[in-house]
């Protein structure tokens, strides 16, 4: 029995231990694997004679489009050798659970038709903070808000703030625009210098590369401008 598990395990172990898929999910994050590493990582194990990531790539090829996979069975999937019913139950399960969190996203998105529905949007995340936040709000081409993210936190200026770490996550997230939102923890809303100067810079830099600043909310005390309405931009 020792001399199986070791066998089916040595497959794996003799892959480099920074290629190893569970170690570069952990170190680079999932986004940077590949299709078949992350299906290695649901299957887990090989079998005696393969790594779990030949095995992986055996099940890719089988259903020649990944998005094939949505429709598979078990008794497809347990046709592939090395796929006994345990795996393909693991697989299917990943399967279903990555359509429900897919459809419930799209349900859940807010589309943005004004600077209020932005503002509506995020200002209960911002109004109690004793510190500037500077948060981006990443859309779709529908104008649907995808993701939001909190780029920095503290007093605003064109030094800190920078359009490169704006404009990477904006890349990495496939958005066709971008809102940026901060807080004014003193409760008013007027835009200073700083502000104003941080809008222009992110906007020629969102011109250069193709992905829009549609507006820059300053949010207050129950109140909000936009840099935008304000003929900023």
């Amino acid at each position: 029995m020792t001399k199986l598990l070791t066998e089916s395990f040595e497959l794996i172990r003799d892959v480099n231990h920074d290629d190893r898929p569970r170690e570069r999910l952990i170190q680079q994050g999932a986004q940077s694997l590949s299709n078949q590493e992350l299906l290695a990582i649901l299957l887990r194990t090989g079998t005696k004679d393969r790594s779990v990531l030949s095995l992986s790539n055996e099940i890719l090829n089988y259903f020649e489009r990944i998005h094939y996979l949505k429709n598979a069975t078990i008794e497809e999937l347990t046709q592939i050798k090395g796929v006994g019913t345990v795996k393909a139950v693991q697989l299917l399960a990943a399967v279903e659970f990555g359509r429900r969190l897919s459809t419930q996203d799209v349900q859940d998105r807010v589309t943005v038709r004004s600077p209020k529905d932005a503002a509506d949007y995020i200002k209960h995340d911002l109004h109690h903070l004793m510190q500037e936040h500077f948060i981006i709000l990443f859309l779709n081409v529908k104008n649907q808000i995808i993701h939001k993210q909190t780029i920095f936190i503290g007093g605003l200026s064109a030094s800190i703030v920078h359009p490169r770490e704006v404009f990477r996550e904006a890349i990495k997230k496939s958005c066709a625009s971008i809102i940026a939102v901060h807080n004014h923890p003193s409760g008013n809303p007027t835009p200073s210098p700083e502000d104003i100067a941080v809008t222009k810079r992110l906007r020629d830099a969102g011109q250069i590369m193709g992905i829009e600043l549609l507006d820059h909310l300053i949010i207050g005390d129950h109140q909000f401008i936009s840099l935008k309405e304000k003929g900023y931009m």
